[in-house]
C-alpha cells in the first residue's frame, strides 16, 4: 500500500523547511509529504485581494503530486497554509483526478460574520496595513553580516525563546540565504521570504472564507489543532471553526507556533486527525 500523500502548506514568513523537524517525523510515520517552499514569490501566481493566485498555486502542485502518487492527498497547512488548504479543498474538490482526502489546520481559526465583514472595509479603506501583522513585517530586519549574526539575532527574541532548538536552526540556515549566491558561505546573509511578499500576504487577508465554503461546501472532513495560548485564536470567534469541522478540534501546548515550539508533538497530532479520517483498512 502506498503511503498516505500530506501536502504541507507553510505559515507565512516561514519557508516549508523550517518545519523539517515535525514533517520528517510525520514521514517516519508513514506519510509522503510533499510542500511549496514559498508561497508568495512565483511571478506566475501574485498576492492579490483574498488570495486566490495562492488558491491555485497549491491547487496545480497538489494535483501534479496526486497523478504522481496514483491518490487523492490529504491538505495540512499551518496559519496561512492552513487557509491556502482550505479554500482549495472547497474550490477543487478533486485534483489530479483524486478527491482530497481531508484538511487540516493547524491554529487557522476560520474568520466570518462581523469581524469579516470589518475586515473586508478595513481593506477596502486602505486601513488593513496599519492594523494587520504587515504594519510590522513591512519593517523586519532582513540582512545580517554573517550566519553568526543570524543565530544571536533570533537567538535573542523572545518570540523564538520557546522554539525546539532543531527548528530554530531550520530557520537560522534555511529562512535565510546568501546576499550573493556565489558568495562566500560565510558572508553577508537576507530573509529568504521576502518581507514585501510576507506584508503583501498580511494585508490581502481573506475576508471571504464563510461566503467561500456556503458556495462551495466541503466534500471532505477538517480538522483543527490550536495553540492553548495562541492570540491568533483568541482574536477570532471558534465558531466558524467549529461548524466547519463539526467538533473536530485538537489543543496542544503552546502558542500560534507550536509547530515550532513542538514539532514532535505537532507531528502526533497531525497523524491523529489523518488517522482519524481514515478508513479501518487505511491506517499507514
Amino acid at each position: 500500500m502506498s503511503a498516505p500523500l500530506l501536502i504541507f502548506s507553510h505559515g507565512n514568513s516561514f519557508p516549508a523547511s523550517t518545519y523539517g523537524v515535525m514533517l520528517r517525523s510525520l514521514q517516519r510515520r508513514g506519510f509522503e509529504i510533499q510542500a511549496i517552499e514559498k508561497f508568495g514569490h512565483d511571478e506566475r501566481y501574485p498576492v492579490t485581494s483574498n488570495w486566490p493566485a495562492l488558491v491555485q498555486q497549491l491547487a496545480d502542485f497538489a494535483g501534479d503530486a496526486s497523478r504522481r502518487s496514483g491518490q487523492g492527498a490529504f491538505l495540512v497547512g499551518h496559519s496561512l497554509g492552513g487557509f491556502l488548504s482550505l479554500m482549495c479543498a472547497a474550490r477543487h474538490p478533486e485534483l489530479g483526478g483524486q478527491k482530497i482526502r481531508g484538511v487540516v489546520l493547524m491554529d487557522s481559526p476560520i474568520l466570518g460574520g462581523w469581524k469579516a465583514a470589518a475586515l473586508s472595509v478595513a481593506k477596502r479603506a486602505r486601513l488593513v496595513g496599519s492594523i494587520s501583522p504587515g504594519a510590522v513585517s513591512r519593517k523586519r530586519k532582513q540582512s545580517w553580516a554573517s550566519l553568526q549574526d543570524v543565530q544571536s539575532h533570533f537567538a535573542a527574541k523572545k518570540l523564538f525563546a520557546s522554539w525546539d532548538p532543531a527548528v530554530l536552526q531550520d530557520y537560522v540556515t534555511k529562512g535565510t540565504r546568501l546576499s550573493d549566491p556565489n558568495g562566500d558561505p560565510a558572508g553577508p546573509r537576507v530573509l529568504s521570504f521576502d518581507r514585501d511578499v510576507e506584508t503583501a500576504i498580511y494585508n490581502t487577508l481573506p475576508d471571504n472564507l464563510e461566503a467561500l465554503i456556503r458556495r462551495h461546501p466541503l466534500r471532505c472532513p477538517v480538522a483543527f489543532i490550536g495553540g492553548r495560548n495562541s492570540l491568533e485564536m483568541r482574536q477570532v470567534s471558534m465558531a466558524m471553526t467549529q461548524a466547519v469541522t463539526h467538533g473536530r478540534i485538537m489543543m496542544l501546548d503552546g502558542s500560534h507556533l507550536f509547530p515550532m515550539e513542538k514539532p514532535q508533538a505537532s507531528a502526533a497530532a497531525v497523524e491523529t486527525a489523518l488517522l482519524n479520517m481514515m478508513g479501518p483498512h487505511e491506517v499507514p
